[in-house]
């Protein structure tokens, strides 16, 4: 929904490209007219960004998101515009050694949220093609900043060249976000087939769906822990009797207001839940450290004016939070090597035009 899908991005003023689900690039104007553009590639890391090592930027045109690795570590899958302004997103495989990029989508409706078997020789992505091979409609402003949450987006599995393509979801009222358990046993996803959008983890085959979460509220951008047992996501929940009606009114429009966003971890069948950050701000895009002992997320709780995403670290039980990344804009959608050595994240640093956001990767250091 990254917002992103723009990461769907869930903040009142997301950056980053559509939040998993994606939403809009309406906030990619705002936050990249500030923007320098063209940095010197000496410039791509900030003073104060202690954790990185050598970096090198993978892409350079369009708006780029959601980077993940290949469960061996040998390639990355990842949604892309490469035009701005020109069609949806599409889904591509990348060697990241030689930046060979291959289109492995149908280049028809709207596609987010791809990620890999783990067995390496098939992938997973959300898409709008069998609704309609058109764009869907943007989503209406005019109520202030909000995500949609397309109804025609379902799951479906192909091989990794986009051959063999196959629909694992087929109730209406959005299925996105899916992503793989390293032990191969389960996918969890958001859906909205139950009325609410809640998590939901599936065999592979997209059989024995499970409810996960039940709480009134958005809950998304899940991800297994590397043994598998647990699981972290973003979610919001509605408090008052005022947040209730708005949700609920913008819902029924197949929207939402990415207003304050948290961190969450649990059990992997929802057990055990446990709130990480509590700050009133936007935070996202969580994934797991290699250890399975810290969250690495996007937020933007050090800028009052909500356009600043930057990087940050926190331990299991909300202690020792850190920031990571100090760059002006947009920097979001971490995900590390599964080896621990390297972190790939998008990025408004080096802009080549307006609203550029692009895939860097660098030398990740643990002490």
């Amino acid at each position: 929904m990254q917002t992103t899908q723009d990461a769907g991005a869930e903040t009142p003023l997301h950056p980053a490209r559509r939040w998993r689900v994606v939403t809009g690039a309406a906030l990619f104007a705002v936050l990249s007219a500030a923007m320098p553009i063209g940095a010197a590639a000496q410039e791509l890391t900030r003073p104060g960004e202690k954790r990185f090592g050598e970096i090198r930027q993978l892409t350079f045109q369009g708006e780029n998101a959601e980077a993940y690795w290949a469960f061996d570590g040998s390639s990355l899958i990842f949604q892309s515009t490469p035009i701005r302004g020109e069609g949806c997103d599409q889904i591509y495989t990348m060697d990241p050694e030689t930046g060979e990029t291959k289109l492995v989508s149908t280049a028809e409706g709207r596609t987010t949220c791809a990620y890999y078997y783990p067995g390496g020789d098939r992938i997973l992505y959300s898409s709008t093609h069998h609704f309609n091979r058109a764009c869907p409609t943007p989503p209406d402003f005019s109520q202030g900043y909000v995500w949609p949450v397309y109804p025609s987006f379902d799951i479906f599995a192909s091989n990794t060249d986009g051959s063999d393509l196959r629909q694992l979801t087929s109730s209406f009222g959005y299925d996105a976000e899916a992503t793989f358990s390293p032990t191969g046993h389960r996918i969890v996803f958001t859906s909205m087939r139950d009325g609410d959008l809640d998590l939901y983890s599936m065999l592979p085959d997209g059989s024995d769906v499970r409810r996960i979460t039940d709480q009134l509220g958005y809950d998304g951008g899940a991800f297994y822990s590397p043994d598998g047992t647990k699981i972290v996501w973003r979610a919001h929940y509605p408090q008052t009797d005022q947040e209730r009606e708005d949700y609920l009114a913008l819902l029924a429009e197949g929207l939402i207001r990415p207003s304050s966003l948290d961190i969450y971890v649990a059990d992997a069948d929802g057990s055990n839940r446990r709130q990480l950050t509590d700050n009133g701000a936007a935070n996202f895009a969580p994934y797991w450290h290699p250890s399975g002992e810290k969250i690495i997320f996007s937020s933007n709780m050090d800028d009052p004016q909500g356009r600043d995403f930057e990087l940050y670290l926190i331990n299991l039980d909300g202690t020792g939070l850190e920031r990571v990344t100090w760059s002006e804009g947009f920097d979001g959608f971490p995900v590390f090597h599964p080896d621990g050595t390297k972190l790939v994240f998008g990025s408004n640093r080096n802009m080549a035009h307006l609203g550029n956001t692009n895939l860097f990767l660098v030398e990740w250091r643990d002490h």
